[in-house]
């Protein structure tokens, strides 16, 4: 600028001839924090103030055009003026202005944008309006001005999944004006201001402008959201502030204040923001940074379903995989179904068919184990039996490059058993993915007694590579999920046995917000897993710590099937859709006569508190043993692994909710029933006295 004058310490204005620049930089991506929103307001008022100018061109400094809102004020008092206050502020600007769009222009950034008379973006960039995935809606108009631009269904589409869309899509929807060659934001700006004074680039003020209404489009997204996301009442909200759009700009404003004023008093959104960072919290670890050690070339054994999976998953992140089977016919199928799974990745428009091409060509299976000669990573991924994987991990020690992560995809056993397998302990490490592989987020990065920081951090690499979130564990049988998940499992026994069935739990737990019930997931999983971890822990002595153990599961498994696999378990799946067993009935009753037990009613709200008492007092013990790091490290893996309902924030932060105090209540009650079972976690009871929460941990 050939002058530049500061409106606040987050954006400056000046003059390029009759173009006037505005210009925000506020790093590290240009949020909406108050000295932004005062600053515009300023800016566009002191310009048309001065009366300089007959173009306003508005650009952001650094990699980004405004991001979205500024995190650090998220909870705190509100500060004026608002983003809805910018907006109309920008908007009633009797000077024409356009927005330069580059990087991401998300959630308020991109309010912003529609609040002045034009858009230009950057080829190759992204917008968005993402509130949803906060808990809340877009709240700066965003519901109102885009519709004008683009209609009704694309607003719906954009604004209630929460994507990030193309500059290029925008174009075609209406959204944004032109798409420009990549360069310099600021030329960009004084072009474009240069092109809006000579009216080769129009402008107009968007809540000027008529929406056509379409009722089929609202009632068919409130059906959806209904159907798909029946927990979560932002969307519906979103939903209904957009069909408002149809209204006068200012009515229209003021139902979407209302809506998202009720979807900010929701403890949804409290859940959705604790997931929204915790999953960025997880890796930011001294034990995620640091050093790393290669990753371009890394080795798979076992093609069966796991295996597959992780291969489908390194494939779509551009690594060479080395697959390696026994047996041809395993060989073959492991690689049927890595083919079959980018296919899939095709036809959901995840991958363009000749990155699926270009992926597949990336696979070398072998059914030779010294072709692992110069990985940089092993995957162990076969069956789930400790002197399978000590005879592999002995192999790897004498095939494998010096420095060559060794890893285990274990779910439960033991990581230091496996390492003392070989002369190098320190390069081995536990990946535990979660099935689907190429699909699922969760993968638990686990520490042995030994394991290198380097070895450990290229773990976090490696997650961050195949996007992933990637939570530290340390060894304990079953980790972090697994471990917590064998604890509640039991409750689920319990509750069964003494009275309510399969169906009826399954069903409460949904109606709480899982995505699945455990009947259902043990199925859809294959039951055998557990069946086989079962007949382990009796083979290993291993307490059970149990009334019932798993008695019906493993007669289910024994007469049965293992689930969807085998086409019965808890249920049948002759038709597709699952139907509860009779057969399960018959055997629950015979293991209740053996027992002695005379069934009960439970109601929901009963399985619900018995369930995640039970899920909540056994994470406690994870977060005071140091298995896991934080609470947040629970909460993570259960949002992204195990199907935890994301508005509730995952096992710990719904805990906070509770409270210490009526959890060792309610512990100490059921505790009546079953004192070896229902103990207080020493943690929880401290917690109780002194009235810390689990979110006080955290940092």
């Amino acid at each position: 600028m050939a002058e530049s004058t500061s409106t606040s310490e987050a954006v400056s204005y000046g003059y390029e001839g009759d173009v006037a620049l505005v210009c925000v930089d506020n790093p590290p991506v240009n949020a909406t924090g108050i000295a932004v929103r005062k600053g515009l307001v300023d800016a566009f008022q002191a310009i048309n103030d001065e009366g300089k100018a007959k173009a306003i061109a508005l650009y952001c400094a650094g990699r980004t055009f405004i991001a979205g809102a500024d995190i650090r004020e998220f909870g705190g008092p509100r500060l004026e003026p608002s983003l809805t206050d910018v907006c109309n502020s920008l908007e009633q600007s009797e000077i024409p202005s356009v927005s330069i769009m580059h990087g991401t222009t998300l959630g308020g950034g991109y309010e912003t944008a529609l609040a002045t008379h034009a858009r230009v973006a950057l080829k190759g960039s992204k917008f968005g309006l993402p509130e949803v995935l906060l808990g809340i809606i877009p709240g700066a108009g965003g519901t109102q001005r885009l519709p004008r631009l683009s209609g009704i269904p694309f607003t719906l589409d954009i604004a209630v999944s929460g994507r990030h869309a193309t500059v290029e899509e925008g174009v075609e929807k209406g959204a944004i004006d032109r798409v420009v060659e990549p360069g310099d934001p600021r030329e960009i700006a004084i072009a474009m201001g240069k092109e809006v004074i000579a009216g080769t680039l129009p402008t107009r003020r968007t809540g000027e402008i008529d929406v056509t209404p379409d009722d089929a489009a609202i009632e068919g997204a409130l059906a959806m959201v209904q159907k798909k996301n029946p927990h979560l009442i932002n969307l519906a909200a979103c939903v209904n502030s957009i069909a408002a759009s149809t209204k006068p700009l200012k009515e229209g404003l003021a139902v979407e204040r209302e809506n998202i004023m009720r979807c900010m008093e929701s403890p949804q959104r409290s859940g959705l923001i604790h997931a929204f960072f915790g999953e960025r919290a997880v890796s930011n670890i001294p034990e995620a940074k640091g050093d790393t050690r290669p990753l371009d070339k890394i080795g798979v054994i076992g093609g069966g379903t796991m295996g597959s999976g992780i291969t489908t998953s390194c494939l779509m992140a551009g690594i060479p995989v080395r697959l390696i089977e026994v047996q041809q016919e395993g060989l073959d199928r492991g690689v049927a179904t890595i083919t079959k799974n980018l296919d899939g990745a095709v036809s959901r428009g995840k991958m363009s068919q000749d990155k699926r091409d270009a992926a597949l060509a990336m696979l070398e299976p072998s059914l030779e184990m010294g072709d692992l000669a110069d990985v940089d990573l092993v995957i162990e991924a076969v069956f789930e039996k400790m002197e399978i994987k000590k005879e592999i991990f002995g192999k790897l020690d004498t095939i494998c490059k010096p420095g060559a992560i060794l890893a285990s995809n274990t779910s439960y056993l033991d990581i230091n058993a496996i390492a003392d397998m070989t002369n190098r302990p320190q390069d081995v490490l536990g990946l535990h993915f979660f099935s689907p592989a190429h699909v699922m987020r969760l993968l638990e990065i686990v520490q042995g007694a030994k394991t290198a920081p380097d070895a450990l951090a290229t773990g976090f690499a490696l997650a961050k590579k195949l996007k992933k979130v990637g939570v530290l564990a340390q060894v304990c049988d079953g980790f972090i999920g697994n471990r917590i998940l064998g604890h509640y499992g039991k409750v689920i026994s319990y509750l069964v046995l003494d009275g309510a069935s399969p169906a009826q739990v399954d069903q409460a737990l949904e109606n709480f917000g899982m995505a699945m019930g455990p009947h259902k997931v043990g199925d859809l999983a294959g039951l055998d897993i557990g069946y086989m971890t079962r007949q382990r822990r009796k083979e290993e002595g291993l307490p059970a710590n149990e009334r019932y153990g798993g008695d019906i599961a493993d007669l289910i498994c024994e007469r049965e099937g293992y689930g969807r696999k085998t086409g019965k378990g808890y249920y049948l799946y002759e038709t597709g859709a699952p139907v509860p067993n009779p057969a399960v009935e018959e055997i629950i009753n015979e293991v209740r006569a053996d027992k002695g037990i005379t069934p009960k009613d439970f109601s929901e709200q009963d399985i619900i508190d018995r369930y995640m008492t039970a899920f909540i007092s056994e994470a406690a013990r994870v977060v005071e043993d140091g298995t896991a790091k934080r609470p947040v490290d629970v909460d993570m893996v259960f949002l992204f692994g195990y199907g935890f309902p994301r508005h509730r924030g995952g096992p710990l932060h719904y805990a906070d909710t509770i409270g210490a105090a009526e959890l060792v209540r309610r512990i100490e009650t059921y505790a009546k029933e079953d004192p070896n079972y229902w103990q207080v976690p020493p943690l929880l009871r401290k917690m109780a006295e002194d009235g810390t929460k689990f979110a006080d941990m955290n940092s």
